[in-house]
């Protein structure tokens, strides 16, 4: 199929429930890279990633819905946003009564106590947002109404965008921050060109970004059914091995 790059979601797609990766899967794309494809993982996390999916075993990483990537310890790519711009959105929430944070360089920057809600999440700080001055990879809140979701796509600059997760996990990041993009710069590093890159996903974030700017876009089956609306094709389900199951069948068959 002249694949050459292979770039998958995590949650819910790359990683099972349990949020590890299977033996069949982990062969799978080490066969591929034997063979000159390059993985890639493209993620809304940032500082956690790593626990689950070892830098080691991927050419490239996108994090924070594609405010980050990198290949090895090489950044290619990064859109932050400026904390004079996250300063007003975050006093703002504070307010309100929100539970918020700003994310840069793997520290989670809040108002509330992390590990509350994630209890591996350690690395954070509680800070006051009216003196905060540390550019944001992403911005998130949790929890939200439909009111406070709301509340914030008002208070939203025309230089931020807010995705959420079907988990409830409200996203804000730099409109230049999309997967597509990042992953655009990974594969003009290497001398991809779209129509060789397959991208499997399951979450609106994956939808408009990662989906629509592959060659081939490929829902896992326990994806939303937005995203499998959108998909050139639907696999088995990340609890059953989907995205080695298509890549097996597709690449190495």
């Amino acid at each position: 199929m002249g694949i050459k790059m292979v770039v998958m979601d995590l949650d819910g797609t790359l990683l099972r429930t349990d949020k590890t990766i299977s033996v069949r899967t982990w062969d799978v794309l080490n066969m591929c890279r034997e063979s000159g494809v390059k993985i890639v993982y493209a993620t809304g996390r940032g500082g956690s990633d790593t626990d689950m999916a070892p830098i080691e075993m991927f050419d490239g990483r996108v994090t924070m819905n594609g405010a980050v990537a990198k290949t090895g310890d090489k950044t290619v790519y990064n859109c932050l946003i400026p904390y004079q711009t996250a300063r007003q959105l975050l006093v703002s929430c504070d307010r309100r009564g929100l539970r918020i944070a700003s994310q840069a360089n793997g520290i989670h920057y809040s108002n509330f106590v992390v590990p509350d809600a994630w209890p591996w999440l350690t690395n954070y700080e509680i800070v006051d947002f009216l003196s905060h001055d540390r550019d944001a990879e992403k911005i998130y809140a949790l929890d939200l109404s439909a009111e406070d979701s709301q509340f914030i796509i008002n208070q939203l600059p025309a230089t931020l965008y807010m995705i959420t997760a079907v988990d409830g996990l409200a996203m804000i990041m730099n409109k230049g921050a999309t997967k597509s993009k990042a992953i655009s710069e990974l594969a003009r590093l290497w001398g991809v060109v779209r129509s060789e890159i397959v991208a499997f996903g399951d979450d609106l974030n994956d939808m408009d970004t990662l989906l629509s700017y592959a060659g081939i876009g490929v829902a896992v089956g326990n994806a939303l059914d937005e995203v499998k609306a959108i998909a050139d094709c639907v696999c088995d389900t990340n609890d059953n091995d989907g995205v080695a199951k298509w890549l097996e069948e597709k690449i190495f068959v």
